[in-house]
Parts: structure tokens; sequence; C-alpha cells
């Protein structure tokens, strides 16, 4: 399995009355857009997020929480939230309302 199903249908009902809201595969997981901006997404068992360079480097302090690197290299806008950090429900939707409150900071994609 590349990412967690159950994960991914607890997103998506979260986030499916988005306005702009997409769902793709990508990076070996799915990814979560709204308006073509990478929102969040799965990997495995992990939750990953896109909060900005500023948001992210305050998310880092939380527990379970880590930075994001497929190629070696952090990205430092992204973040990744392990298992523990959003079994409760309403973890879970506050990691995805922060990604999605810095999303819609940003233009639409064509």
């Amino acid at each position: 399995m590349a990412y967690d199903e159950t994960l991914a249908e607890r997103v998506h009902k979260l986030l499916k009355r988005q306005q702009g809201f997409s769902q793709r595969k990508m990076f070996g997981g799915l990814c979560y857009m709204l308006h073509g901006n990478m929102c969040c997404g799965i990997t495995q068992n992990e939750l990953m997020l896109r909060l900005g360079e500023k948001n992210a480097m305050k998310a880092l302090e939380m527990p379970y929480t880590r930075e994001m690197d497929f190629t070696g290299k952090p990205m430092k806008s992204m973040i990744f939230v392990e298992q523990p950090g959003f079994e409760e429900d309403d973890d879970l939707k506050y990691w995805v309302s922060q990604a999605v409150k810095f999303v819609k900071s940003l233009p639409p994609k064509p």
C-alpha cells in the first residue's frame, strides 16, 4: 500500500467541500489540491502539509513533526506529521486547516 487509505478518506471528508478541491496521486502517495495548489497529502501513513516557510518552522516545534525531504534537501515550506500527531479527529482537522489557510493565501493556478 502506497498510502493509508483510511487516512485518505478522513482527509477527503475534511476537504471535499472546499472550493477548487481536487486530488491526484503524487510523490508515491496522494495529494490534495485547492485551485491547483498542493495543500496536503499522504505518503505511507504520514500526513504531508504545505504551511509556508514561517508556519512550517513553528509547526516543527510540535511533537510528531519533521521536515519534508524527498531528495535529501528539506522543503522549507512543508512538513510531515507522524501518525500519533493526527490520531484524534480534532488533531487532523487542526493540521489540515493550517494547510488550507496557507494555500488559500496563494493565487489559483490555471
